[in-house]
Parts: structure tokens; sequence; C-alpha cells
């Protein structure tokens, strides 16, 4: 069994690679950015590495500050969790050539193979697994969308062919939306996957998400554990995700489930992965295999009393797989809601960056919170915007719907807008009830109207936590000299604390108390509702615009959000150009 592991993510997941590393009483390592110095992974590890840098790419896409962690801890394994690394080929390859570290997860060959989104549809083809009508070539060119549109119909989807989760997916209705969309996706695949070759497949009209986890170990033993419902979707990317899938013919279920064991024997995968379909009209079709432990794996987890991460971890250090397909037993339904920082007021979903000031986990029979943060913490602009899974387990699925409902009243988080008004709205519904859902059902036929949520909270006493700067000093432990960096609060760089005091110093400016979205009061002034950074403007001075016509696009929390006039009008300023990076509040565009 390994006996250190380094935990090359932060937040959510890796607080619950640590969680299941501490249970097996093995070390843990963790790595953090200069934004996460003080986050709730890096408090729960055993050790902690700076990576320096603030962004994704400054540091947990940094692989020679990591590689370089993992030779200072001295750690064995290697646990990439999901997003950043660990659909890395390169990444894992590095790993496993250093021969003294585990690579948790697959090897490197079944990555690539299945991070090329088209190799992977050959690969899932050659084993006789049929995929949603589509190319194999790279867009190079978009006369190639058109065509394909014309010859298979519209809609058509353009896909990242090195990512998954939705990202870098554009839905192209009609010829001429290719340019921009196929623009938009290779922006986002660039953004959160580091590549921006796209491709396409036929876009199917009122599709169920179905997902089989699997798991394979180094002795010939490949299982798959049930399946997943993810189909209560937003801009391609899961809300809510339950198992077993409702209403779901066995027959289908064996057969997909079979089919999703031959995906990863055929690429001779090893570890955790999940192999996802497209289910319509009773027949199901290969869609895409993630190389990886997924978000959702908790339901997973529920209903059959196994931890994956657990097995991961066991797989990795050569031992065989605990459980066989015969000893599957799966019990109840279990139903997991993801709570992003996210305002989905009016169907909007615009991430909500900002400082918990409060936060309330429900409890109870059959419910569990995996989270990445507490009260105090920061929800970053730079990172995911995934706060927390809130899962519930019940003996059948209206017993979990019921639950979850209750779970989610009993959640209070403060500071930030979060989704869950939405995943209320989802559970309450009629045809969620029913599993008349699709994956085009959130956004066709949900109604997110509703009243605005309270202004933002500030956090206690008007103030948000003081600043810390960096401080060198020189200390002696043992006799022996050591330069350190600590990090101090900014006042008492001006003047030392009394000793013994215990009152905080000037903290920043109270926040203000504004939670409205592109548009001040004055509707001419277009302003932009969170941090990011401007990737397109789409309007130039002395341009007629109509109302609610997109003035900018903005990147914020790796998603392009579409920023609209609130009055129509002729445009006498535009404030921003591509590439400037803005804060909440911000005027982008001025409208007479």
């Amino acid at each position: 069994m390994l006996s250190k592991i380094l935990i090359a993510n932060r937040g959510e997941i890796a607080v619950r690679v640590i969680r299941a590393c501490r249970e097996l009483g093995i070390s843990t390592v963790a790595v953090y950015s200069e934004l996460d110095r003080d986050a709730l992974h890096v408090r729960l590890a055993d050790e902690a590495y700076a990576l320096g840098g603030q962004t994704a790419a400054e540091s947990y896409l940094n692989t020679e500050a990591i590689l370089d962690a993992i030779e200072r801890s001295g750690a064995d394994g290697v646990h990439p969790g999901y997003g950043f690394f660990s659909e890395n080929a390169d990444f894992a390859r590095a790993i496993i050539e250093s021969g003294t570290t585990a690579w948790i997860g697959p090897p490197p060959e079944a990555i690539e193979v299945m991070g090329d989104k088209i190799s992977a549809r050959l690969a899932a083809e050659k084993v006789g697994v049929a995929g949603v009508p589509g190319t194999t070539e790279l867009i190079t060119d978009p006369e190639q969308v058109r065509t394909f549109g014309a010859e298979f119909g519209w809609p058509v989807a353009i896909k990242a062919a090195y990512g998954g989760g939705g990202r870098g997916m554009k839905v192209v209705r009609a010829p001429e939306e290719v340019e921009d969309a196929l623009e938009s996706a290779k922006r986002e695949a660039l953004a959160y996957f580091g590549r921006d070759e796209c491709y396409m497949e036929r876009y199917l009209t009122w599709p169920r998400h179905i997902e089989m986890q699997v798991i394979a170990d180094t002795h010939g033993n490949c299982v798959w554990v049930g399946e997943r419902d993810c189909s209560a979707q937003r801009r391609h990317q899961k809300l809510i995700e339950e198992s077993p899938a409702p209403a779901f013919p066995d027959e289908i279920r064996q057969a997909m489930g079979a089919a999703a064991v031959k995906v990863a024997e055929g690429c001779n995968y090893v570890n955790a992965g999940t192999v996802e379909f497209l289910y319509q009209d009773g027949e199901f079709f290969y869609l895409e295999m993630n190389t990886r432990l997924q978000v959702e794996h908790p339901v997973t987890e529920l209903v059959s009393g196994i931890d994956l991460v657990r097995e991961q971890i066991r797989v990795a250090s050569g031992e065989p797989l605990s459980f066989t397909q015969a000893d599957l037993d799966l019990r109840g339904h279990a139903i997991e809601c993801r709570i992003n920082a996210e305002d989905s007021t009016n169907g909007a979903f615009s991430p909500s960056p900002g400082r918990i000031t409060a936060l309330s986990i429900p409890q109870g029979f059959g419910v569990r919170w995996d989270g990445g943060y507490e009260a105090g913490d920061e929800i970053s602009q730079y990172y995911d915007n995934l706060v927390g899974k809130l899962v519930v387990w019940g003996s059948d699925r209206e017993t979990a719907r019921l639950r979850m409902l209750r779970a989610l009243s009993e959640l209070q988080v403060s500071g930030i807008a979060t989704t869950t008004p939405a995943h209320v709205a989802i559970l309450s519904h009629d045809d969620f009830a029913a599993a008349e859902h699709s994956t085009k059902w959130v956004e066709e036929n949900l109604d997110l109207s509703g009243p605005a949520p309270a202004p933002l909270a500030p956090t206690e006493e008007g103030e948000e936590p003081e600043p810390k700067v960096r401080r060198d000093v020189d200390v002696e432990v043992n006799g022996r000299r050591f330069s350190v960096a600590v990090f101090v609060p900014e006042s008492q760089m001006a003047a030392p604390a009394a000793a013994g005091a215990g009152k905080k110093g000037g903290g920043r400016p109270k926040r203000s108390s504004s939670g409205s979205g592109g548009g001040a009061a004055d509707a001419g002034k277009v302003t932009v509702p969170m941090q990011g950074t401007i990737v397109k403007v789409l309007v130039e001075e002395g341009q007629e615009v109509e109302l609610g016509q997109s003035v900018v696009v903005l990147e914020a929390m790796k998603m392009e959000n579409n920023i609209p006039a609130e009055k129509a009008g002729t445009v006498t300023a535009v404030k921003v150009a591509v590439g400037d990076s803005v804060g909440s509040g911000d005027i982008v565009i001025e409208i007479d």
C-alpha cells in the first residue's frame, strides 16, 4: 500500500482524497497557489507545498512546480483528482517515468486514446460500440460544419477534442451561427484544457445522459458499478446526478454496462473511469470516456457501498479490486446536487465569486456533504466554481427526492449566490419527479423566474478579512539558520502589534451590497456582474444596439458569459478591450 500521496488538485476533490487517505493511514501532501495558501485542502493535509502564481496555468498546471513538490515531499503516489492534470497523458507519463511515484489513474496510453475524442470514437467503434453520428476529423474550416449540418441536419454540436464536462461545447442551430460558435468553443477549450482543437457530431434533440462507472485493476478484473443519470444540465454541464437512472429499462442497463466494460478493456484501461452515453427512443449511443474520477462519484458510492477513492488507491498500489461484478448489490437511490457559486436567478447561472461569510451544512439520516470550503474561504474567479456537493440516499427515488429538498432547505450559504434555488425548482417539478426530463429540459422547459436574491451579506463588522502580505525573515531552529517567508496582516507591517493583543487590525472597506448584473441603475451604462476577463467586444462606438443585445463576452471561472445591453440606443463609449481584466460593477459600454 502507498504510504504518502500528493494530491495534484484543490478544492472539494482534494479534500475528498485527503480524507480517504487518512482512513487508510496514508500521509497526504497538498499543493497550493498563492490564492489558496489558507485553503481547506491545505489546512487538512499533513504537508503542503507552494506552487506560486494565482491562475491555474501559473500553479496547478505548472508541471515543473508539481514535480518539484513531489520530489521534495517524497510522495510515493500522486492522485490528480478531476480537472487540471487528471486527463493529461504527458503529466501521467512524467509521474510514472520518475520510477519512484505511482500514478493513481489510468495508463497514459489510455488517456491519449480517450482524451482525443476522435480516436475515442474510433476505439469504441472497434469494439462494436456505436456513437452519435459525427466526424473523425478536426474542424479546420467553418464550412465543414455547414456541410455536416446540411447532410445530418441541424443542430450540430461543436465539441472540444481534448476535453469534456460541457466545456468548449457549442450548439449550432443554423449555418449563420457557425463562425461565432466555433470561435467561442475554441476559446473555452483552450482556456480549460490548454488545446483548442474541436470536432462535431449530431446534436440529439431530447436525450438523457446516462453514464457507467467502471473500474479495472492490473489483475485482469474490470467491472461496471451501476449507472448514473446526469440529464439535469444547463450549458451542457451537470446540475443534478442520480443513481440508478429512473424509468430506465433493465435490458438497456445491462447492455450499456457491458458496452462500457468493452470500451474500457479495448483500451487496456486501469483504475476508475466513466463511459458516457446518450439514450433516446430506446437506443443508446457512446458519447465519450472520462479517464478519471467523476465529480458525481458519490451517488455511486452511496448505492453500492463502495469507496471508489479507496479502490483507486488499492489499484495503484498493485492490489486487486476488493469486489467482483457478482458481488455488487446496489440498493436504494442517491441524488447529488452540485452547489456552484452561481446566481441562477432567471436561468442566468452567472458566476458569483466572493468570500463565503457563513456556511451551515445540512445533517440527518442519509445526508452527505463533500465540500472544499468553510466559512471565511474565498471562491476565486480563477478556478472552478464548485463549492461542494450535497448528496442524499433514500430507500427509493421519491424518498431521496424529498430528503434532498429537506436538505436544501437547511443548506445556508452567505456571501455568494449559489445554484440552490435552481436545484429546488428542478426537484420540485412534476417532470423531474416523473423522470420525464432530458438534457434540454432545464433550459427549454424549467421556469427559473422569481425574485432576485437578497444582497450578499458583508463579513462580520462590515469588513472583509484583512489582506496578508509577504515578509521575508531569518529564523534559527536548533541552531540552524533558515530564511523563510511569513504572511502577516497588512497592519502589522506598519507597526508591530502589542504583545497579547487579540484585536484584528484595520480591514478593507465594507463590500458593496449590490448584487446587480450587467446594467447599473443607469441602464445606459453597461456593467459586468462579476470579475473576469473580456474575451470579445461585440460593438463599436456609433453602433446602434437593441435592448438585450450582447455587447461584450466575459470569461469568468472558465465560462463565457454574454453581457447584454439594458436599453436600446447608440454606443457612445467602449471602455474595454479584449484581454482586459474587469471587476464586478465595472462599466464596459455606454449607450445613449
